[in-house]
């Protein structure tokens, strides 16, 4: 019984991988999500039904791809937070644990690459928005987990809106630099996307300074 079931959750995690490497596949190759789940079986040399035995959609696939993606920026982004030293708790030690963070976490590269999967979320493609923001979403609770861990004196609500506020912001000079620099990675749309950053870290630090 030992065996089957373990046979049996082999199989289940070769599925969902060979979907998900299918459809980065795809997107390599396409340019962006047009394509159907009957192509996305025939790559990954499966039934059609055993995609929606992992996933309940096509869009789930495509979040699942950039989850993936946004996971080694947000790994790389907490491995950064572990490093800082724990401040005194306060509103403002925790911002500049996240601001160090963000600044060392290849967060372009990230943001280029769910471009490719998603599509541009300042254009007029309302599914691209809608994804790009379930994507940052779900890293945004992983976020908020860390900083409470490292924190666990700090008010609830504090963290939370301290992280959202953070993550908010990134989502919008994202939308923002790809609109006015596209998704290539140069010299110049990286430092583009520094000065947006030090830009959103500015204008949402000015929330979380000591009080005076």
């Amino acid at each position: 019984m030992t065996i089957s079931t373990d046979r049996r959750a082999a199989l289940k995690a070769k599925h969902r991988a060979a979907i998900l490497q299918a459809a980065r596949d795809l997107v390599d190759e396409q340019g962006g999500r047009g394509f159907s789940v009957d192509d996305l079986a025939a790559r990954a040399d499966i039934a059609r039904r055993t995609v929606f035995n992992h996933f309940a959609s096509l869009d789930e696939v495509l979040l699942a791809v950039c989850e993936q993606e946004l996971s080694v920026i947000i790994d790389r982004f907490l491995a950064d937070m572990a490093r800082t030293p724990i401040g005194d708790g306060s509103r403002a030690s925790m911002f500049d644990e996240l601001e160090s963070a963000a600044r060392g976490a290849d967060l372009a590269p990230a943001i280029a690459g769910m471009y490719d999967i998603l599509g541009d979320p300042g254009k007029e493609d309302p599914k691209a928005a809608v994804l790009t923001q379930t994507a940052f979403g779900r890293v945004t609770e992983r976020l908020r987990d860390e900083v409470a861990r490292r924190h666990p004196g700090a008010d609830v609500l504090d963290t939370a809106l301290l992280v959202d506020s953070l993550m908010s912001g990134i989502v919008v000079i994202a939308e923002h630099w790809l609109d006015h620099h596209g998704p290539d990675l140069t010299p110049a749309t990286l430092r583009a996307w520094d000065e947006l950053l030090s830009r959103l870290v500015h204008s949402v630090r000015s929330g979380y300074m000591p009080a005076h």
